[in-house]
């Protein structure tokens, strides 16, 4: 079928100073904005339990943001970035982090018109020893390139970005990373490196704020969902349609699907990633039905979920996870997705409340807020805009909750 949204119905004006390009000193202090079906409120982060559903479950993404962004020179004393967004060669995360010697990224380079062939490199002291890293081109694209890179020092991939690299944060701060990002950047519970970008409606949490909820009888339950950086490309298309979505790894767990499945009418996904990733088990589950196989084709399409009848539901789903990977002896499920959430008739069957920030205009996540709340967006932003609530990746916090 034909399918047509228009950006500029998700456009809204964001002043500069209205960016948070700071985080707050305290991580639960941010503002959180309360949308509960059409009624709009505010609080603190600090007491988003007395908003929740007692004995809700709350779903972390524990993906880890890596030092993603290596500076390197040519011997001209030309400046060079290489961004690293995803392994290439080997192209699983774990392994490519373990690689020592050599190892190949799908990468954005900064000032590339000034690399038109041969190496950059930097010199650097590891275990009070001089190493030097060399990189190479080896495969021009037009956004995206693979760089080869090769080290001296004998350390992983992995350390090797923890000595040279610098935290990615997000284009439209305007500034260079500094040293408060790298803890601030990053949710207290992040574990396991894959990430650009981080997920950002976690970074709110404190560990004591966890251990309070958890006290007064909520769960949690962890995704990893490693974030790329297309979640920044904005849709340049004034038919959001045509924009094509990037591709995001993600991991779950067998135990997760089954305590998920437990408290299925509960669950409240921390951040669109969460969001993301849980909506996707429906199309696994659904290839099972009509497939027999959740992973005959890898990544989740970008409308596949719009191709799953209204019946099968979340528990449905859940279950019928639940069911295979217990028959096939499955510890956990590793799947890609592209999926587009939208106005245009998406399904909510997993996510029953999101906490989210505010996104950037005319963005996939403003229309993924816009699947879940309709045309109140307009109604949760300008009470926002009003009411000093400061946005993006380190602004303040919404709560948002649609009965369904």
């Amino acid at each position: 079928m034909e399918r047509h949204i228009d950006i500029n119905d998700y456009n809204y004006e964001l002043p500069d100073e209205r960016i948070a390009k700071f985080p707050l000193e305290e991580r639960t202090s941010s503002k959180l904005l309360i949308y509960d079906n059409g009624t709009i409120g505010e609080s603190r982060f600090a007491s988003v339990a007395e908003y929740l559903p007692k004995g809700a479950m709350l779903v972390f993404n524990n993906t880890r943001v890596v030092r993603a962004r290596i500076v390197m020179h040519k011997a001209s004393g030309a400046r060079i970035e290489v961004f690293c967004l995803e392994p290439h060669r080997p192209a699983d995360y774990e392994r490519a982090f373990q690689q020592r010697g050599e190892s190949e990224w799908s990468c954005i380079v900064g000032n590339l018109k000034k690399w038109k062939e041969g190496e950059v490199g930097i010199d650097f002291d590891y275990r009070n020893e001089q190493h030097t890293l060399r990189a190479e081109i080896v495969e021009r694209g037009t956004r995206e390139h693979i760089v080869r890179m090769r080290w001296s020092a004998d350390c992983t991939f992995g350390e090797l970005l923890e000595e040279l690299g610098r935290i990615p944060i997000p284009p439209y701060l305007n500034r260079e990373s500094e040293e408060i990002d790298n803890t601030r950047y990053q949710t207290v519970y992040a574990r396991f490196e894959g990430s650009v970008a981080a997920p950002t409606a976690g970074l709110h949490f404190t560990p004591e704020l966890i251990t309070s909820m958890r006290e007064q009888g909520f769960r949690f339950e962890e995704v990893t969902l490693h974030v790329g950086a297309g979640t920044f490309l904005p849709v340049k298309d004034d038919d959001a349609a045509q924009h094509p979505m990037h591709t995001e790894h993600f991991i779950i767990t067998r135990q997760t699907i089954d305590n998920l499945l437990s408290n299925v009418d509960n669950i409240v996904a921390v951040g669109t990633t969460s969001v993301r990733t849980l909506e996707s088990l429906a199309a696994l589950a659904w290839r099972i039905r009509t497939e027999g196989d959740p992973l005959a084709e890898r990544v989740i399409g970008q409308w596949e979920l719009y191709d799953i009848p209204a019946t099968f539901d979340g528990h449905e789903a859940l279950h019928t996870l639940s069911e295979y990977m217990h028959a096939n002896g499955m510890a956990q499920l590793k799947a890609a997705t592209q999926i587009m959430i939208t106005p245009l008739g998406y399904r909510f069957r997993i996510v029953r409340y999101i906490i989210t920030n505010f996104h950037q205009p005319k963005s996939t996540l403003l229309l993924l807020v816009g699947a879940y709340v309709g045309n109140s967006w307009h109604s949760i932003y300008d009470y926002a805009l009003g009411h000093d609530f400061r946005f993006l990746s380190y602004g303040d916090s919404s709560l948002l909750k649609v009965d369904r």
